[in-house]
C-alpha cells in the first residue's frame, strides 16, 4: 500500500507498506494486518512513524454496527472503534480515549479504497488529518 502523513517535525512523509486481510475465524470476523513502513523498507518496525498492526472487526446486529480494535505493539497503542456506513464511506469512530479518533473509508471498490485517519482533540468539535492510504488489492 501507499502511505502518506506527516512526519514528528511537521514536513510530509509518503511510505509503501503491505496490507493483508481476510476472514476469520470461519468467516465471523475480518482481519487486517498492516506493515508501514514495509518490510525491509527504511524505519521498519521504529516508532514514531512505523505503525506494524492488526485490526479485527465483526458486525454486531444489537447495535446495527461494526466493533473494531486496533492493536499496535510497536507504539504501544490499542483502540476499540464502533464503525457505520455514512453516505459512501464508511466511519470507525474511537471516543473511548483522547484524543479521539476517526477513519475513514472511502472510494470503495472491489479492488481498492482509500484510508484516511483523523483525530479530535475537542470532543469532535474539530478534525485533523493524521495519516492515509490507498490500499489495492492485489
Amino acid at each position: 500500500m501507499d502511505w502518506s502523513g506527516t512526519g514528528v517535525d511537521g514536513t510530509p512523509v509518503r511510505m509503501t507498506g503491505e496490507l493483508h486481510f481476510g476472514w476469520v475465524p470461519g468467516g465471523r470476523a475480518v482481519q487486517d494486518v498492516r506493515i508501514v513502513p514495509g518490510r525491509g523498507e527504511i524505519g521498519e518496525g521504529r516508532p514514531p512513524l512505523a505503525f506494524h498492526g492488526s485490526t479485527n472487526r465483526f458486525y454486531d446486529p444489537s447495535i446495527d454496527a461494526w466493533r473494531s480494535t486496533w492493536i499496535e505493539p510497536v507504539n504501544g497503542r490499542i483502540r476499540r472503534f464502533i464503525g457505520r456506513p455514512l453516505d459512501n464511506e464508511i466511519i470507525p469512530l474511537s471516543t473511548e480515549d483522547e484524543p479521539q479518533l476517526h477513519w475513514r473509508f472511502t472510494a470503495i471498490t472491489p479492488r481498492s479504497f482509500r484510508w484516511r485517519a483523523e483525530t479530535s482533540h475537542d470532543a469532535r468539535v474539530t478534525w485533523t488529518f493524521d495519516k492515509g492510504a490507498s490500499p489495492k488489492a492485489g
